[in-house]
């Protein structure tokens, strides 16, 4: 493609990038969407020719153009939103190597479209911070400090969240590790804040202060489902200053709180990684001893104890366990246990797949419990027919058929599938 063509294609793309609000909302969304693509490849050729300063203009559109469009088109399949995010980093691109001479006009759309926009695009300052410069960046601090002030005036949603963001990601810009961590620090309401200020201090060699933020954000927000990457950052900090047992015993502490297959994923990685096979044993014992502790609730601890067993490849323990709870066993539990078993003990899983069927027919609600009975009842005539013992399998039919012969569609379902 040459330079010219380039130019004059991205225009005409861009130009087939605006959205008539009174189309419906899937109408053109495949059109739409190769054009966003076909602008983006366009516009690469453009940049690689060293004729940035012509492409960004019309990436200014585009990004805008989609922008706007995203508001009236139905993009669950994301791939319009995938064409912007690709778009709006290439603007940058382009204005960095094309920088303009009065930046203050970028300034005032990066605040505009953050501020006053849709939502989207997310837009990174670093993408524009070459295009921006020091004049470009004060005056986008001045903007910020602007909405800042109006933003303690209003309760518009969302507005005090962009001001934090974009401090934020000023403040990096300037390369003061005290200065970014007072500015996060004004916003400690998740895990993630504490974690941004764990990774800049832990990044300027200052590991004391670093493990000391990360202890109290897990401190603060030890019941947030947001808590994993911190944790993480804090056993990695541990682990890099030689505090091997320091650890161990944030993922020991973890898991005790929540003793989940996800907490025990963690823990047995980092397990791994210090060669502490003992950490995994405790693990297990622990969750043994929960189960042992909290019948109430056995279905859930059962379910979690099975799936760090076979996480560690323990099938045997792992089918011990769920055969000694077995009335606690959920379908799905139960289901992926039998197919594990039954190709090397076969004999074991008899009574497992009666327990099955028996789930089956006493479920209501689900118009597929006598299919998926059926199935399983197959399955095990197979089993039986391999061991030799057909007639236990057509004794064990005949009771069953007896003991719910009023339920007319499942009998019918037997004769169907030849098990009369």
């Amino acid at each position: 493609m040459s330079e010219e063509s380039a130019l004059t294609g991205l225009t005409e793309l861009v130009d087939g990038l605006r959205r008539d609000r009174r189309r419906g909302p899937y109408a053109g969304y495949g059109e739409y969407v190769h054009t966003t693509w076909a602008a983006h490849e366009a516009a690469g050729h453009l940049l690689a020719a060293g004729r940035a300063a012509e492409a960004a203009p019309q990436l200014r559109k585009a990004v805008d153009r989609i922008t706007a469009a995203l508001m009236y088109l139905d993009d669950s399949p994301g791939m319009a939103g995938d064409a912007l995010r690709a778009l709006t980093p290439l603007y940058g691109k382009a204005l960095a190597a094309a920088p303009p001479k009065n930046p203050a006009p970028l300034a005032n759309w990066i605040a505009k479209t953050t501020f006053d926009g849709p939502g989207w695009p997310d837009i990174r300052l670093a993408d524009f911070r070459a295009a921006l410069g020091e004049a470009g960046t004060a005056r986008l601090a001045a903007l910020v400090e602007g909405r800042a002030a109006a933003s303690e005036a209003t309760e518009r949603f969302g507005l005090g969240f962009h001001v934090q963001d974009l401090r934020e990601q000023l403040a990096a810009f300037t390369g003061d590790i005290d200065a970014y961590v007072t500015v996060v620090a004004r916003s400690l309401t998740n895990p993630g804040q504490y974690g941004k200020i764990v990774q800049a201090l832990g990044e300027a060699d200052r590991t004391a202060e670093a493990l000391d933020w990360a202890r109290r954000g897990i401190e603060v927000h030890t019941g947030s489902p947001y808590l994993p990457p911190l944790r993480d950052q804090f056993v990695a900090l541990l682990i890099a200053d030689g505090r091997r047992d320091e650890a161990l015993a944030v993922r020991r502490d973890a898991f005790t709180r929540t003793p989940v297959h996800k907490a025990f994923l963690y823990l047995a990685a980092t397990a791994a990684r210090l060669d502490s096979p003992e950490t995994v044993t405790w693990a297990l014992g622990h969750l043994r001893e929960r189960l042992a502790a909290d019948p109430a609730h056995s279905s859930a601890l059962v379910r979690e104890l099975i799936a760090c067993l076979r996480e560690v490849g323990d099938a045997d323990a792992a089918w011990q366990a769920g055969i000694t709870h077995l009335p606690d066993l959920s379908k799905y539990t139960l289901q992926e246990l039998i197919d594990e078993r039954r190709p090397t003990h076969p004999a074991d899983v008899i009574a497992p797949y009666r327990r099955l069927v028996d789930l089956y027919l006493a479920e209501g609600g689900n118009k597929y419990r006598y299919q998926y009975a059926v199935r399983h009842l197959k399955a095990l005539r197979t089993v039986h027919g391999a061991l030799g013992s057909e007639r236990e399998f057509t004794g064990y039919l005949t009771a069953l058929r007896a003991e719910h012969k009023r339920k007319t569609s499942f009998i019918a379902r037997l004769d169907q599938a030849g098990l009369a």
